[in-house]
């Protein structure tokens, strides 16, 4: 009777291993490999998944030719591969005090074919003067690369934009780009260099409109009595006055995203420190870049309201930001490089005014990166009211100034801290480049390795059952009992 009982006991033995067995074996299938800590692990994939997605983002920027940058303007117009046709978008892109500007549009698109500039007061058809003169709005764009030569200033009518996209086109010579008591002008990604003063001259301002005109003092852009000015992806250089000067009340001025070299005083803002029409003046000056060659006036500011933000300031022998007539000055996202001479190492300068004068002065500097003992003087009520009328846009971090200023200037133009810009989508700007990023696809060479493949056991060796190793036992446990019992039974006198 005891041979029943212990084959009962051994199959209740057997059963109740196999299914803790057969439990802990498909358990083991579907996780071989449990983690201690599963919220790690959820986080680990978390990282793993937002650092792909930011691979492929960045994968995919760069095959639709870098669009994307942060620069909101650029951001605005240039991922649209059909911009050629679509030129007049550029309108909406503007930012800042100069938002607003509307330039040409809603008007024809008028080509300049002929570079030629021989008769300021009676231009001809197909010429860059007879294009600015005329008294309805224009786009204008160019038929192909071409250097314009002026005989005297190039006086502009209102609505007008200039847009050298697909083009490389040079504005240069005698008195070059006059804005006066005009209103409305874009001038987009031209050259204006080597401007001489010219004058005592007749030159046409309209198709109706002869009239004498002065000698001028060889800006490359003078904005005077003007509004609702934007100039942008400009590269400026080697003028013998300011490179743009904006003076005798002029106001709603955004200049962005151009290239500044190779000048002594860069840019003026206002007229006369006793011109009290500037005292309204609210210009915005963001995504430049302050190059090479560089003195002095990054800008100059009279009076008004001027907001600074995000440039990229490389260096200048004397000062950057100046004023001389209490303007109010926000200064905010920039990156200052001061030169390597310890006697210009202040970003800052008040013009010919006693401490006393100007510790009133409304002056600050907010989030910007000072580099190679660069130093900012601020001045004022560094939280005042007055600071929200010199306020345009939205400054971002500093940190990315690199990358908002990077394709400063006219398109494809080399950059002098970083060789050459890429260009994709222009011709006859300069350069392109292509650009090894050493982003990997989505295959199974990543950096990432097979991180579901080790979930799900494909590719990886079987684990060791230590399942299979008790199972194995129990059977030759149970084998061995049902044998020591058999040869009981075969010698009764050992089983007593």
């Amino acid at each position: 009777m005891k041979l029943p009982n212990i084959y009962i006991l051994l199959i209740c033995l057997f059963t109740s291993f196999s299914r803790f067995i057969i439990e802990t074996t498909a358990f083991n299938l579907t996780l071989p490999h449990q983690h201690p800590d599963p919220e790690a692990v959820a986080e680990d994939v978390k990282r793993r998944v937002n650092a792909s997605l930011s691979r492929r983002h960045l994968l995919s920027i760069q095959e639709k030719g870098q669009c994307q940058t942060g620069n909101p303007i650029d951001d605005c117009w240039r991922c649209d591969s059909n911009w050629a046709n679509n030129r007049q978008r550029l309108a909406d892109c503007a930012i800042g005090f100069g938002q607003g500007s509307l330039g040409g549009r809603g008007g024809q698109i008028y080509v300049v074919t002929d570079s030629s500039d021989q008769d300021p007061a009676n231009p001809k058809p197909g010429t860059l003067r007879y294009g600015v003169i005329q008294d309805q709005p224009l786009w204008i764009i160019f038929s192909s690369n071409m250097v314009i030569k002026l005989k005297h200033e190039l006086i502009f009518n209102s609505y007008k934009t200039i847009d050298g996209r697909g083009a490389n086109v040079h504005i240069t010579g005698n008195g070059c780009i006059t804005l006066q008591y005009i209103s409305h002008i874009i001038i987009h990604n031209i050259h204006v260099h080597h401007c001489k003063p010219s004058g005592n001259t007749n030159i046409a301002a309209s198709p109706t409109h002869v009239g004498w005109r002065g000698r001028s003092d060889g800006d490359g852009i003078s904005i005077f009595g003007a509004q609702k000015i934007w100039i942008d992806h400009c590269s400026l250089s080697y003028c013998t006055d300011g490179l743009i000067d904006a003076i005798m009340g002029s106001t709603g001025i955004t200049i962005s995203n151009n290239h500044f070299t190779h000048h002594d005083e860069v840019m003026l803002l206002g007229h006369d420190d006793k011109y009290a029409l500037d005292t309204g003046m609210q210009v915005t000056i963001a995504f430049n870049h302050f190059g090479q060659g560089l003195v002095q006036r990054m800008p100059r500011c009279r009076r008004g309201y001027i907001h600074v933000v995000n440039n990229d300031f490389t260096a200048w022998e004397m000062y950057a930001i100046g004023g001389s007539a209490n303007p109010t000055i926000n200064s905010q996202g920039n990156r200052y490089t001061a030169p390597t001479d310890d006697n210009a190492k202040e970003v800052t300068k008040r013009v010919d005014t006693n401490e006393g004068d100007w510790a009133g002065w409304n002056w600050r500097t907010d989030g910007d990166i000072m580099v190679n003992g660069a130093f900012f003087v601020p001045s004022g009520a560094g939280l005042s009211a007055q600071y929200s009328k010199a306020s345009s846009v939205e400054p971002k971090s500093a940190g990315l100034i690199q990358q908002l200023t990077l394709n400063a200037g006219v398109f494809g133009d080399p950059r002098d801290d970083s060789g050459s810009i890429s260009t994709p989508g222009f011709s006859g700007g300069g350069t392109s480049s292509t650009t090894n990023t050493g982003v990997q696809g989505s295959g199974s060479s990543g950096g990432d390795g097979d991180y579901f493949g080790m979930i799900f056991g494909s590719g990886a060796p079987p684990p060791t059952s230590t399942s299979f190793i008790f199972l194995s036992l129990l059977i030759i446990l149970i084998l061995c009992t049902i044998t020591n019992h058999v040869a009981l039974e075969s010698f009764p006198l050992l089983s007593l």
